[in-house]
């Protein structure tokens, strides 16, 4: 009979090659990444230094100084190579169509508007879709049941950008019920207290959050749903009604504690929606964040802000599903590493 200790110092070690073989894969997966999304950036067709001339076409010298400037010049291996040594020293180069403005510095700017559109459009959908997937377990089969399926599928699978556009005309412009766009009103007074650029910045977030939550909590539901059904088929639940518990407690105390375990994986697998956003969504309402400067980027060509949003957007979806695995991990024993 194995030695209970050693047991555990032997459960213990392979935790921990699981974790590190978790994370190395998590590196290679990142790093691979990167050198496909520069590798693309530099075969996507375009000169990147045509957006520096508005009307007339730069004289042939003063393009040549700003190749050299940006290091276009250099062979890709170089180029990639010096992209590599600033990113490792936090430096993401500097943009192109923004005159030299550091990339970092660009980030940082429209990051806080991305992170209070995704973090608030996170907590709704989950809210929304856990409640829903709830009803719909507890109601399994019934003209309830088929109709909340339907709606979510139906939202799930409506474009984010089609349904933004909808929104903005029905809501904003036709009925006037909410601002059109931007983060706050173009003309609010600079020195408004508080509470009155609080109360405007909420009014023009609730469009995009609406639109983002509507097209991602089908998701959530039909997952809760699962989740929600597999527990009420658990033992301990048939125990709980055997000794007489009210439905309620075997509901929320019982059943829905045995599904949080999937639905916190899920949570890590839609966390990356906190920083990725969503390009089109931001680009229908004007929003002020990094989908919109990534589509900004985009359409000049501008080769460092394009890769600096791209790294952080892969950095923090990679990240998510890592996190997922672990939180997954975690709360399953199935799935734990044995000894």
């Amino acid at each position: 009979m194995a030695d209970p200790a050693r047991r555990g110092v032997g459960a213990g070690s392979a935790v921990i090659r699981w974790l590190a073989g978790r994370l190395l894969q998590t590196l290679a997966t990142y790093a691979l990444a990167v050198t496909l999304l520069f590798i693309m950036m530099r075969l996507t067709p375009g000169d990147p230094l045509a957006g520096l001339s508005d009307e007339r076409p730069l004289p042939a010298e003063a393009r040549e100084l700003l190749r050299r400037r940006y290091r276009l010049d250099q062979p890709v291996l170089t180029q990639y190579a010096d992209f590599l040594a600033g990113a490792l020293r936090g430096d993401l180069g500097v943009s192109i169509a923004q005159h030299g403005r550091p990339v970092t510095a660009l980030i940082r700017e429209r990051l806080p508007a991305t992170l209070l559109l995704g973090t608030t459009t996170l907590v709704a959908m989950f809210g929304i879709g856990i409640a829903v997937g709830v009803l719909q377990a507890t109601r399994a089969g019934s003209v309830t049941d088929r109709v909340l399926g339907i709606l979510s599928l139906t939202a799930y699978a409506t474009p984010s950008f089609w349904l933004g556009l909808v929104l903005t005309w029905a809501l904003a412009i036709e009925w006037h019920w909410f601002p059109v766009a931007f983060m706050h009103a173009p003309l609010l007074d600079p020195d408004a207290g508080w509470w009155v650029r609080l109360t405007d910045l909420l009014w023009h977030l609730v469009l995009p959050v609406t639109t983002l939550t509507l097209v991602s909590f089908g998701a959530v539901a039909r997952y809760q749903r699962a989740a929600m059904l597999e527990a009420l088929g658990l033992g301990a639940i048939r125990t709980a009604r055997t000794k007489g518990l009210r439905d309620r407690s075997i509901l929320w105390h019982h059943a829905w504690r045995n599904s949080v375990g999937p639905m916190l994986a899920l949570f890590g697998l839609w966390l990356p929606l906190v920083v990725a956003g969503s390009v089109f969504v931001e680009s229908v309402y004007a929003w002020p964040g990094l989908g919109t400067l990534a589509a900004e980027s985009i359409g000049s060509r501008d080769y460092p802000v394009i890769m600096g949003v791209a790294i952080l957007v892969s950095a923090v979806v990679i990240g998510g599903n890592l996190l997922a695995d672990l939180l997954h991990g975690w709360l399953d024993p199935r799935l734990r590493p044995s000894q």
